[in-house]
């Protein structure tokens, strides 16, 4: 087509013009003053590429006391003038290469670009996903061929052709605006339509997105799930199973459809690292998915072990190598990769060596065993030392008389005061005293020694912390001569999971601790526990009290003064349950009324909140409210600490300050209040 420029004294003509590139010009009075994103500019620029440019540039001359300059400003059409210039730096085009315009002399410039802009309607994201689609079966193009072709990263061709394979019904629905997208996404995580149609018709009027998933997968295995963790995706593919993937979620991991296989291939690792942990000589290695947390045995720990000289140097070296290496370095991932792999390697040998510091006895890996289960976060948690009843050491037997049983004077069986003067007139000093005078002295001596600890503080702590850790570390192994009955409640049977909850496993952690610093055999605790400092002593007294405390109430406990007595510990620690117990559909709303859900939901969120969620179905309502509720730190009733009671005081006849507030001496110490109601109600 003939180029148009007419110059003359009126102005230039209108119409179809090619203007080099490089005398383009933004105008001054375009409307959209917040600048193109450089994405939109990049998608422009491919499809320029692949398509030329579609849509000309609609442009006026730029003038110089009245006469042309030679240049033009861009109107209409300044992302694609940019675009363009991206080609050019691109080395794709020459900056003057002709550029198709439209030379606007009739209508005002600005108009012309506020119409551009606001006078439009985008295409509905349902025509744009069947086009996708259709580009793909019917060409073949891949995702990176769309995406080149349109300046599209690949990872959104692939969302918006996973969409395309979604029910046309639903897509219908869509365009109707029956769905939004996150919800037609969330039907995209399986390609079976009829799949598809059935859990829309099943949904209420609630189709949350994380509902529609739920439905879709109500017997997979979410990539999450600790099996999954474990096994990983590539083995449980190469097993034959399938992965639902999920391309609309952060993570993307999708779903395991075969939750049988996946047990199976889980049983088969943990064996077979049983296996290995058998060849270091342990007598047995059971392997479980799930801790048998009910297996009654008792559990030794490694002891201290010095590291030979050659071991000490090289670990002084090695670690003074590594300090040396990661000085002004936060974190690994601030290294370069050399250094952060030879920090790595230093690391894992100091942990080698260190590791040698604690060991098993030979003789009890001979008689011992070995428990491999799953953690919480998909690891494998390998549990030494465990021994069976019929493996524990057996004390040695006493002399035994023709009958089997323990030989005996007969004659110490006799009560002294029966004996009349012949006691006086045997001359044996080696014969045994009588029961009753045995009873008699024992007697005196408990008397004495419950006085005299009563009168050492210190040494009763020993005592005390002797006693419970025999109960609790060597079962039966050991016996104090305090008279205490300590046991720790075993809360597995009480509620399902628990032993896999954080809280647990920070306990157990603890616990094993405390376990691989005390001796082996229990005849040598009493001088552990004398020789440790006094700080150390009351932390393991604390822990070994801490395992005793039973606030469980069971169906048939009609008793309260223990739940009472709950209450007032949980003050005196200052209990926030917050930290260990959220909120869940598994856990508690799927455990009550829909009454009790929507009381929860209107507390921690808001009374318009449990309203909207009143109508759904029990299971739906329990989901939901898990979603409105979890993050806001909502605790049942039974799960709150409760607040110290307020005791109003007496008048007392003092002169008040000017305030008419009480002096500092005479304010209530609530700290103290609440230890003496906790000791009170402890000793009903």
């Amino acid at each position: 087509m003939t180029d148009i420029v007419q110059t003359q004294t009126t102005g230039l003509a209108s119409g179809e013009i090619h203007i080099p590139l490089n005398k383009l010009k933004k105008s001054p009075r375009n409307a959209r003053k917040v600048p193109h994103g450089e994405a939109a500019i990049e998608a422009l620029a491919a499809s320029i590429q692949h398509k030329g440019q579609i849509q000309n540039l609609v442009v006026e001359a730029e003038l110089k006391d009245g006469e042309p300059t030679g240049c033009y400003f861009v109107t209409a059409g300044e992302g694609r003038r940019l675009a363009q210039l991206l080609r050019a730096k691109r080395k794709q085009i020459k900056r003057i290469e002709p550029i198709r315009c439209y030379l606007d002399t009739e209508n005002d410039p600005a108009e012309i670009s506020l119409d551009e802009n606001v006078t439009r309607t985008s295409m509905h994201p349902a025509d744009e996903v069947c086009r996708y689609f259709e580009l793909s079966q019917e060409r073949g193009w891949g995702a990176e061929e769309i995406g080149a072709r349109f300046g599209v990263s690949p990872d959104i061709v692939r969302r918006r052709l996973r969409l395309g394979a979604v029910s046309p019904k639903l897509m219908d629905v869509y365009r109707q605006d029956g769905l939004t997208l996150d919800q037609l996404a969330a039907f995209a995580i399986t390609d079976d339509h009829a799949r598809q149609e059935q859990v829309f018709e099943n949904l209420s009027f609630n189709k949350e997105p994380w509902i529609i998933r739920r439905d879709l997968t109500a017997s997979h295995v979410p990539a999450t799930d600790r099996r999954a963790v474990l096994i990983g995706a590539d083995a449980y593919t190469e097993a034959g199973g399938t992965i639902i993937r999920d391309l609309f979620t952060e993570d993307g991991g999708g779903y395991f459809e075969d939750a049988g296989l996946l047990d199976t291939l889980v049983t088969e690792r943990l064996r077979e690292i049983a296996g290995d942990v058998l060849a270091e000589g342990w007598k047995w290695a059971e392997a479980s998915i799930d801790f048998p947390y009910d297996h009654g045995m008792r559990r030794s720990y490694p002891q201290t072990q010095a590291l030979s000289d050659a071991d000490e140097v090289r670990l002084q070296q090695v670690a003074s190598d590594y300090d040396a290496l990661i000085e002004g370095f936060s974190s690994y991932d601030e290294m370069p990769e050399d250094v952060a792999a030879k920090a790595q390697v230093l690391e894992a040998e100091i942990d080698a060596i260190t590791a040698k510091r604690s060991a098993y006895d030979p003789d009890v890996i001979a008689r011992s065993g070995v428990f491999v289960s799953l953690g919480s976060h998909g690891e494998p948690k390998i549990e030494r030392g465990f021994v069976r009843a019929e493996d524990e050491p057996q004390a040695e037997a006493g002399p035994e008389d023709e009958d089997g049983t323990e030989a005996q004077d007969s004659e110490a069986f006799e009560d002294d005061s029966e004996r009349g003067d012949e006691g006086e007139d045997d001359a044996d000093p080696g014969k045994p005293i009588s029961d009753s005078l045995v009873r008699d002295l024992t007697a005196h001596r408990t008397l004495g020694l419950r006085l005299a600890l009563g009168e050492q503080p210190d040494m009763a702590m020993v005592a005390l912390t002797h006693a419970m850790v025999l109960d609790l570390f060597y079962r039966s192994f050991g016996q104090s001569c305090l008279d205490l009955r300590v046991a720790s409640e075993p809360l597995e049977s009480h509620a399902d999971g628990i032993a896999e909850s954080s809280a647990a496993e920070v306990l157990a952690l603890r616990h094993d601790e405390w376990g691989v610093q005390l001796p082996a055999d229990a005849a040598d605790l009493w001088g552990f526990l004398a020789g440790i400092d006094s700080e150390s002593r009351t932390a393991l007294l604390a822990h070994c009290v801490s395992l005793t405390v039973n606030a469980v109430k069971l169906p048939w406990d009609r008793s309260t003064s223990r739940i009472a007595a709950a209450d007032g510990l949980a003050r005196a620690v200052d209990l926030d349950m917050t930290r260990h117990w959220t909120a869940s559909a598994r856990g508690y709303f799927g455990r009550v009324t829909k009454a009790q859900i929507a009381q929860a939901v209107s507390e921690a969120v808001s009374p318009e909140a449990a309203e909207r969620i009143a109508p759904m179905k029990k299971g739906d309502m329990a989901e939901a409210a898990e979603q409105l509720v979890g993050a806001s730190g909502w605790l049942p009733g039974i799960l709150r600490t409760p607040e110290p009671d307020t005791v109003e005081a007496e008048p007392v006849a003092t002169e008040a300050d000017a305030s008419g507030q009480p002096s500092e001496a005479e304010a209530p110490d609530t700290e103290a209040q609440d230890a003496d109601a906790f000791l009170a109600v402890a000793a009903e």
